[in-house]
């Protein structure tokens, strides 16, 4: 009796400390810092690179010279992820690989450069679709150059700059549709139609903001139309809303105060969740001496941008209307980062909701998305045939056909007068006898 309790005692005992065996390696399994994937990102001067972890990193980091390397050093990791399944097109990354890290339990990653760069390291919370992640950002102080505008373009006979922005790019896919699609494919498709049919007008030039799949900030956006001397920048979005009723396309312009529709607030949070998945929010510093002047300067070009956008969004949307529905028939105002340069016109079109089952599969189908870009090309045509920037080509040839619809009341020498011509260049230009002229009569007004 006595050697049967003894038995099951060290029975118990055994299963006891076998427990307690499997309680610890199931702590010391969780308690490590998986990597769960990698993603590079290039862009023309920067590459991102975006290691998924399966909880928040510990991590150092240092550079090494002769060669180029950026080391880093994450505590409690596991080096099971294999680097050379994954796909890098930059020209900045040479190669990733693993070596022997300083503390024990952790591990060590060597990022071979091809030259020396710019790097900035942090970490960000999980943010759906994502979780931890660890954030690599290299920057080329001296890339080769890469289009600017010529001295043609600034002459007397120079193009209509365009800068295209697709919406969104790299770690942040914008709105994700029922059906698994991302905003930012949908608007670089967009965008590249858009960006063909500029570039095959007399007396237009198209800029895009990103030529593939990659991240840049909001605020850089609009630095980048500033940089190339644009007429307009032009933002490509596809909505999305808490729920998949909503459907239609929409235009939206700067507001100076808060976002005048539920939509638009959602729009706001949104573009902050956005620089959350792809980085560090950046602080913008005025250092101007000149305060006052430098605020009344603003002041006025910026009023004359909003007059600019909102005018322009109204061409916008009388030709979307035509090949889609409209969610809302006049421009609509929000405060996003994308809008905010003072003196270039700017809107940002919604081209429907990806969120929307049925405008999901529109969005995803090449003939609509064509269309959407005829129609936003089309526009923004009509808006500055009507009213040409100074010094365009466009403006040249519209001095030179200018035409005039007499209106009631309007006489010969008036129409004269309001054009600064002579009165008998006017009936040359238009082989008139007599100064009498009919209502709805249009007159050629000859160049001055």
């Amino acid at each position: 009796m006595q050697i049967a309790w003894c038995v099951r005692k060290r029975v118990n005992i055994t299963a006891v400390c076998a427990l307690l065996v499997c309680v610890l390696l199931s702590f010391t399994l969780q308690a490590q810092n998986n990597i769960d994937g990698l993603r590079i990102w290039p862009s023309p001067a920067n590459t991102r690179l975006v290691f998924d972890l399966s909880q928040s990193p510990e991590f150092s980091y240092f550079t090494l010279s002769n060669p180029e390397r950026l080391v880093i050093d994450i505590a409690n990791a596991s080096n099971k992820f294999d680097f050379s399944r994954v796909d890098n097109q930059s020209a900045l990354v040479k190669k990733l690989r693993y070596s022997t890290a300083k503390n024990k339990g952790a591990i060590r990653v060597v990022i071979e450069l091809n030259k020396k760069l710019e790097t900035t390291v942090f970490s960000l919370p999980p943010t759906a679709p994502y979780n931890d992640r660890l954030v690599i950002d290299l920057s080329d102080d001296n890339p080769a150059p890469s289009f600017i505008l010529d001295a043609k373009t600034a002459s007397s006979e120079r193009d209509i700059v365009v800068v295209i922005d697709a919406g969104h790019g790299g770690e942040d896919p914008g709105s994700i549709g029922s059906g698994g699609s991302y905003e930012k494919d949908v608007t670089l498709s967009i965008s590249k139609y858009l960006e063909a049919l500029i570039k095959y007008e007399p007396g237009m030039q198209a800029i895009m903001t990103r030529t593939g799949d990659y991240y840049i900030s909001p605020n850089k956006r609009p630095e980048m139309a500033r940089k190339h001397k644009a007429d307009l920048l032009v933002s490509i979005h596809a909505d999305a809303f808490v729920t998949p009723q909503p459907s239609g396309a929409s235009v939206w312009v700067l507001s100076m105060s808060r976002a005048n529709t539920e939509l638009g607030r959602w729009m706001e949070n949104t573009e902050k969740h956005s620089e959350l998945l792809g980085g560090a929010a950046e602080i913008i510093q005025d250092t101007a001496s000149e305060l006052y002047l430098t605020q009344a300067l603003l002041d006025m070009s910026m009023d004359h941008s909003l007059t600019t956008s909102y005018d322009l969004s109204r061409d916008v949307i009388a030709q979307l209307k035509g090949i889609t529905k409209m969610h809302k028939k006049v421009p609509q105002a929000a405060s996003l980062a994308v809008l905010t340069s003072p003196d270039i016109a700017s809107i940002l079109v919604e081209t429907g909701f990806i969120s929307n089952p049925g405008e999901e599969k529109n969005l995803n189908n090449t003939k609509h998305r064509q269309k959407i870009a005829q129609s936003i090309f089309d526009g923004i045509k009509s808006h500055f045939k009507r009213t040409p920037p100074d010094g365009s080509l466009w403006a040249r040839l519209k001095k030179e056909h200018r035409t005039h619809q007499i209106r009631s009341g309007e006489s010969l020498s008036l129409v004269a007068q309001r054009y600064n011509v002579d009165v008998d260049q006017l009936k040359k230009a238009n082989n008139l006898s007599t100064d009498v002229v009919r209502i709805g009569q249009i007159l050629t007004i000859p160049q001055t």
